[in-house]
């Protein structure tokens, strides 16, 4: 018997190589190939004949009409926030977490708020029948107009898409289905692209939404090829501790509408339920009596968000200070630190430092250094900042304080929360005054000028 050719695929970037190799030629990431059998073209090309027969034609771009696309909305507020305001006809969704965050619980309380409008298809490859419809009965949902169908064979799940011709489909999870025309195991890196772009291929060319549920790496990447978030439309992370009763969904692409929204859900005995102001959720346990402790307005895609930032700064009992962050960059606290060194006069060398952004949401963007220099600031003085003061702004090595954008709409949440005071970058101070009248706004060009702020006002 002749033996089956094989070749290695990449699990970072799909990158064929003909020989294992330690290192990805193509990515340069290490221990990523993993080999699979080859599959003969003719096999790959007849299954889509019927479709390469009804291609669209070619046409130029100026005769093409831009008309705005129809949104089929979900019934979850946040979850539609982070979409761009609902599910797109067509479009192929990729909705990725830990295990257990509760993925399969938002989704199936989606398609039932869904049933009223739109015919929906749940496809479990990973719970039978019986235990989806048990969930359903403990959430409480109507599953009346719920269509399931527990399989992981991509050809006969594409025969029951067919068939009942749904609106909206998802499929739980892509790591589970396999072809038959792929000899290697379901979840392997071959199986889940195949898969991927047969169910996508299927939904643009029949004008179905589809939602796909992705497994997580231990590094908080989607398991699986890296092409499998190239080929769908928008891609969601479902973020959030285990042990905290509040999730968040953070949009990391999106063909029809804006990136890196935020959704925040509470975990409730009947399932997820959207919260509409989390600012309040997240100063829920604020106190501005308290040292180390600072109000941050960041923004989330077009949401802007007031988190409370928890600093910690101590004496180094060891021979290394340690240097720890939860929720927020840990590469730019040691610059941050030089800076406050440097243009402050403020060495916390011999110091431990453990910041903290309450509430479990993760915040990437620079706005939150001034916050996080003065949260240190009031730790290592042991004194709590002026009351109802909330800060942003973007730190320079130079010791500059950087506008950002959304500066009005920062202080237009703080001063509908109650907030007095600001310190902000001088370039985004209001040229009116009176837009705010209930805040008092200071502006600060340097580091020095934002410690000196503090200090008067204390």
């Amino acid at each position: 018997m002749a033996k089956q050719k094989t070749q290695f695929l990449c699990d970072a970037c799909g990158g064929v190589s003909s020989k294992w190799q330690g290192r990805c030629p193509h990515c340069g990431e290490w221990n990523t190939l993993s080999e699979t059998a080859i599959v003969a073209s003719t096999a790959a090309n007849s299954r889509f004949q019927s479709w390469a027969a009804s291609a669209s034609p070619v046409q130029l771009l100026a005769d093409v009409s831009a008309v705005e696309v129809h949104r089929n909305a979900t019934g979850m507020t946040e979850l539609d926030r982070v979409l761009g305001g609902g599910l797109v006809e067509g479009a192929v969704i990729l909705l990725g977490g830990d295990p257990g965050i509760g993925k399969s619980t938002l989704l199936l309380q989606t398609i039932a708020l869904m049933t009223e409008r739109s015919s929906v298809l749940y496809v479990s490859g990973e719970e039978s029948a019986q235990q989806v419809a048990l969930r359903a009965q403990r959430l409480g949902v109507n599953a009346d107009g719920v269509h399931l169908l527990a399989e992981i064979r991509v050809e006969a799940i594409a025969a029951a898409i067919l068939q009942q011709k749904p609106d909206v489909v998802v499929i739980d999870s892509i790591q589970t289905m396999y072809s038959e025309n792929i000899t290697s195991a379901p979840g392997s890196v071959s199986q889940v692209r195949e898969c991927a772009a047969q169910l996508t291929r299927l939904a643009k060319h029949h004008g179905i939404s589809m939602l796909l549920v992705g497994h997580v790496t231990k590094d908080g990447a989607i398991a699986g090829p890296r092409v499998l978030e190239h080929m769908v439309d928008t891609v969601l992370y479902f973020e959030g501790e285990t042990h905290s009763n509040y999730r968040m969904i953070r949009t990391m692409k999106n063909r029809f509408g804006a990136a890196n929204e935020l959704g925040v859900f509470a975990m409730t005995e009947k399932g997820l339920k959207g919260v509409s102001n989390p600012s309040a959720l997240f100063l829920s346990s604020y106190r501005d009596d308290v040292p180390g402790s600072c109000v941050l307005v960041t923004q989330e895609g077009s949401r802007p968000l007031l988190v409370e930032i928890q600093a910690l700064v101590d004496d180094a009992h060891g021979f290394a200070p340690k240097r720890l962050t939860v929720g927020l960059a840990q590469e730019r606290l040691s610059m941050l630190l030089a800076v406050l060194n440097r243009h402050a006069g403020i060495a916390c060398y011999d110091q431990d430092v453990f910041l903290n952004a309450v509430g479990g949401v993760k915040i990437s963007e620079p706005a939150a250094d001034l916050a996080v220099i003065l949260a240190m600031l009031s730790s290592y003085r042991n004194r709590p900042l002026p009351e109802k003061m909330i800060v942003f702004g973007e730190v320079g090595l130079s010791g500059e304080i950087r506008p950002v954008p959304r500066g009005q709409e920062r202080l237009r949440e703080a001063e509908k929360l109650g907030f007095t005071h600001a310190i902000i970058p001088l370039a985004n101070c209001p040229k009116k005054t009176s837009d705010f009248p209930n805040l008092t706004i200071i502006g600060v060009s340097s580091v020095q000028e934002g410690v000196d702020a503090c200090r008067n006002d204390a």
